[in-house]
């Protein structure tokens, strides 16, 4: 189905630790629409973190196949997922990770930069700053901005690439609760104004109830879809 930008058909992942095998995710299907606005929540060790990895092109499942964009990406190389990933997958993190020394325009931009784009790359940084609300920030270092404006230089470096799907893992975490609902306001406002497919991965129940549609997982298993 050409609406589908994700689907996930029976994954399963596999973790050999020592003499130990661990089954992190028992046969995970479902689908997310372009555009849509789904959460996927479950308690510690439910596996998502390992979906998000897999989903995010940061690893590979041991079974099961996943198409990203309509394309099957759940069997490339290390150095093809890596390609994917720069081109469909935008990430915002709990703590960020952006570069300290650097201002907001180069953290911004280090994705163009990796996908080897020369040719507008400051004036493609510039507007996804904008688009954020941080027009007048854009030469300030992290240290230099409040957990909030961060977090915003992350969403602005998710976006820069017009990626297919924005990934936010726990994107309120680590804000308090005004910058919190700041932030998801923003995310929702960015997903209607770019159409961009958001997958929030979260513990906190009020922001999952912000998504469209919410995914449970326990013990590695989808238990049910709301």
């Amino acid at each position: 189905m050409k609406d589908w930008v994700i689907q996930v058909k029976d994954i399963i992942k596999i973790y050999q630790m020592g003499e130990v095998r661990v089954q992190a995710l028992r046969g995970v299907s479902f689908n997310i629409k372009r555009g849509e606005v789904v959460a996927i929540m479950g308690p510690s060790g439910s596996g998502k973190s390992t979906l998000m990895n897999i989903i995010g092109c940061l690893d590979r499942p041991t079974a099961g196949e996943y198409f990203l964009d309509s394309e099957l990406v759940s069997d490339l190389t290390d150095e093809q997922l890596a390609m994917i990933r720069n081109r469909k997958v935008g990430f915002v993190f709990q703590n960020y990770n952006l570069l300290p020394r650097s201002s907001a325009l180069v953290n911004v931009e280090l994705p163009l930069r990796y996908a080897g784009k020369v040719n507008g790359r400051v004036k493609n940084a510039k507007k996804a700053l904008e688009s954020v609300g941080l027009a007048d920030r854009i030469y300030h270092k992290p240290a230099e901005l409040s957990g909030g404006e961060q977090q915003r230089v992350a969403m602005a470096r998710a976006l820069v690439n017009n990626p297919a799907i924005i990934m936010a893992d726990e994107p309120t975490g680590n804000l308090d609760s005004k910058s919190g609902n700041e932030i998801m306001k923003l995310l929702l406002k960015l997903n209607k104004k770019y159409g961009t497919t958001l997958i929030i991965i979260t513990h906190d129940q009020e922001v999952a109830s912000q998504a469209e549609r919410i995914v449970h997982l326990f013990d590695g298993l989808v238990r049910e879809e709301k």
